[in-house]
């Protein structure tokens, strides 16, 4: 079964790990690293940034804090289908520079990766 789990994991692109002459193990070289968006083929390649507005982030930077859109709507003083309709927009400009962030996670480390917020915040 382990053989089997060890497959799997390379199917998805996490690679079994490799035994060493030491008995130590590692990562194979064609993992993608999320801090400097290498390739799979080892190549590095900037991430494009979208263009976010002020009122975009603030409602982004306010919704990640918050535990639902209403919580953020309230903090802003706007409606919760505002707060949606600004991270509809932020969401389609991810994606449109091929960075898709469909949930809460991948907009909290989006903004992480573009300098929108630190760990500090947080």
């Amino acid at each position: 079964m382990a053989g089997g789990a060890d497959a799997r994991r390379g199917e998805i692109g996490v690679p079994a790990p490799q035994n060493l002459t030491s008995g130590e193990q590692r990562a194979d070289r064609s993992v993608a690293r999320i801090s400097d968006h290498r390739n799979f083929d080892g190549r590095v390649t900037p991430h494009r940034r979208p263009v976010l507005s002020a009122r975009e982030v603030e409602v982004l930077l306010a919704w990640l804090a918050a535990e639902s859109k209403e919580d953020a709507a309230t903090a802003l003083f706007i409606s919760a289908s505002t707060v949606s309709t600004h991270l509809a927009r932020i969401r389609a400009k991810y994606s449109a520079v091929g960075r898709d962030a469909p949930t809460k996670t991948h907009l909290l480390a989006r903004a992480l990766q573009d300098g929108y917020t630190s760990l500090d915040r947080w």
